[in-house]
Order: structure tokens, then sequence, then C-alpha cells
């Protein structure tokens, strides 16, 4: 059973295992090593009322992760919000990364944010997919601004405005 509901400090665990395992065999994130708990941990407490984080909880195990963060630090951008969504390999294909879409694209309302920014590596056309499903928009794209797995990557950004 799904279910889908605030990210805890329990959840770390299973959120760096998610988190790691992209690091190592996916270009979804441009971290090359491997986090600590404690560095997870850092980045958990930046999230709170005013950047959800939220977990998909299947059978008591997190199949995956969702939050939203702030998009740059200056004050004109307090209302754009900055989407990071991961799922577990095992986890893959099930519909659980829409499920935490939907959730998460309804607290940016409720929080009244105005534009959702979506980071995604050039190629990752599931992430592509599954954005585009909920109406983000192609927003422009950076060259080969990151270099992982021997290749250089570009940067792709959307956008989902409210």
């Amino acid at each position: 059973m799904l279910r889908i509901r605030e990210a805890e400090v329990e959840d770390l665990p299973d959120m760096l295992a998610i988190y790691n395992y992209a690091i190592k065999n996916w270009t979804a994130t441009f971290d090359l090593e491997e986090q600590t708990l404690h560095q997870r941990r850092k980045w958990f407490n930046q999230h709170g009322d005013k950047y959800p984080l939220i977990v998909a909880e299947v059978d008591g195990t997190v199949a995956g992760y969702c939050s939203l963060s702030p998009f740059k630090d200056k004050k004109a951008y307090e209302k754009t919000v900055e989407i990071s969504i991961y799922l577990s390999e095992a986890y893959h294909g099930f519909g659980i990364g829409k499920k935490l879409m939907e959730e998460i694209i309804s607290r940016a309302e409720q929080l009244n944010y105005h534009t959702i920014i979506a980071v995604i590596t050039g190629g990752n056309k599931a992430s592509v997919k599954l954005h585009e499903k909920f109406g983000f928009e192609f927003a422009g794209c950076l060259k080969e601004v990151g270099y992982k797995f021997g290749e250089w990557l570009d940067v792709c950004y959307y956008q989902l405005r409210l």
C-alpha cells in the first residue's frame, strides 16, 4: 500500500541509500561522491513548513522522496522553488513519481508559490516525461556544464507556473 507523508528524520537512512544509488549510477545528480548521513541530515534540516520534504512509503519502506527548495537565495526569488524527486531503483514504473509530484505541486500551491523549477540533466527522458505530464515547460538548456561518468552533460530547465 502506497502512502505519501511528511519525511521524518528516521527516514534518512532510506533516503540516503536512494540518493547514493543515484550518485553512483545516474546523471540525475551531479554529486560525484556518496553522501554521509551527517550531510543528509543537514540537507533534511533545511526543509520544513516553507520547503516541504515528502516520502512515498510502500508497505513500510521508503520508495522515493520529493522536495521543494529555494531556487536562489535572493529575496526576489522567494515565490520560486526548485523541485527534486528521487525514486528507489526497485520502485520505478509503479506510478510513485506521479503521486509524489501531485502532492508536492499541491503543497506548492498551498504555500502560494508562483513557479516551480525542475533542473533536469540532458537525456533524462523519464524525468522530462514526468514533468511535462504535469505541465512543466522547457525553459532553456545550458550545454556541457557538468562532467560525470566520462562525459559532458547538459542541464535543462523546466518551469511550471502555478
